[in-house]
C-alpha cells in the first residue's frame, strides 16, 4: 500500500515541477520568475524526502534540510535585492 502513495506522491510532484518550470519561463514579472524558484525549491525537497522514504536513508532527510534552509536564504537574499537593490546593508 505505501508503494502505490509513493508513486502518487512522485507523480504529484513530478506535475508540480513542470507547472512551476512552465511558470519560470514564461512568468510575465520577475516576482512570478522568484516565486517559481522558491517554490522549485520546495519541490525538491519534496522529492528528496519521498526518494529517503522509498529508500530508507536517513541521510536524504538531512539533505532535505540542507536544501531546504538554502532555499530559504537563496529566497530572502533575491527578494530583498529586488525590493531593495542590495542585500547587505
Amino acid at each position: 500500500m505505501i508503494e502505490w502513495a509513493l508513486n502518487i506522491c512522485f507523480a504529484a510532484v513530478t506535475i508540480a515541477f513542470l507547472i512551476t518550470g512552465w511558470r519560470l519561463l514564461r512568468g510575465p514579472e520577475l516576482t512570478d520568475r522568484v516565486l517559481a524558484i522558491d517554490t522549485l525549491y520546495i519541490n525538491t525537497v519534496a522529492l528528496v524526502i519521498l526518494l529517503g522514504l522509498r529508500l530508507g536513508s536517513d541521510l536524504l532527510f538531512e539533505a532535505a534540510l540542507v536544501i531546504a534552509m538554502l532555499g530559504f536564504v537563496g529566497t530572502v537574499a533575491l527578494a530583498r535585492y529586488l525590493a531593495r537593490g542590495d542585500v547587505i546593508e
